[in-house]
């Protein structure tokens, strides 16, 4: 059975059903899970620099718009750290020996370079089903994954509407 859990959460719906499946695995088999959240700047509903211009034309604009874009990231990274620690509790208070961290960049690439340097030996990841040209231009992070990660990967298909 499964020693090592990486699980892959976001604040979403089927972030929440990813998490609570982790945790039921971990507990039938003993094992510790890692949540692991990734800030993907190209990801909804993470701003974008559309005020990082260079040839702005008033640099004080420009250093307020900086400014603001700092601060309104360094938000957002705290919120979504005090999410990941109330994860983390709820799964210790279940009896879950649990971890987490949270990285900013390429969902893909983290997940699997995370789950290499832990050692995990399974990695449990969500699939929004995004299909063909969004899924050309976004990717699929479960896709990635699955042709990536060095270990075992389970995909966790969001719920569907019947």
């Amino acid at each position: 059975m499964y020693q090592k859990i990486l699980v892959a959460v976001e604040n979403s719906e089927i972030g929440q059903h990813i998490f609570e499946q982790g945790v039921n695995l971990a507990k039938a088999s003993n094992a510790e899970i890692m949540l692991l959240h990734v800030i993907s700047p190209v990801e909804d509903p993470y701003i974008t620099p559309i005020f990082l211009q260079p040839d702005t034309t008033y640099p004080a604009w420009q250093t307020e718009s900086m400014d603001n874009y700092i601060q309104h990231w360094e938000k957002l990274k705290q919120e979504k750290l005090e999410w990941l620690r109330s994860l983390t509790d709820a799964a210790i208070n279940i009896g879950v020996k649990t971890g987490f961290t949270q990285k900013m960049g390429d969902p893909g690439r983290i997940i699997c370079e995370i789950a290499r340097s832990w050692s995990a030996d399974l990695i449990m990841v969500g699939r929004r089903g995004r299909a063909g040209l969004s899924e050309f231009l976004l990717g699929s992070v479960s896709n990635y994954v699955l042709h990536h990660a060095h270990c075992s990967v389970l995909v966790i298909q969001g719920k569907t509407l019947s």
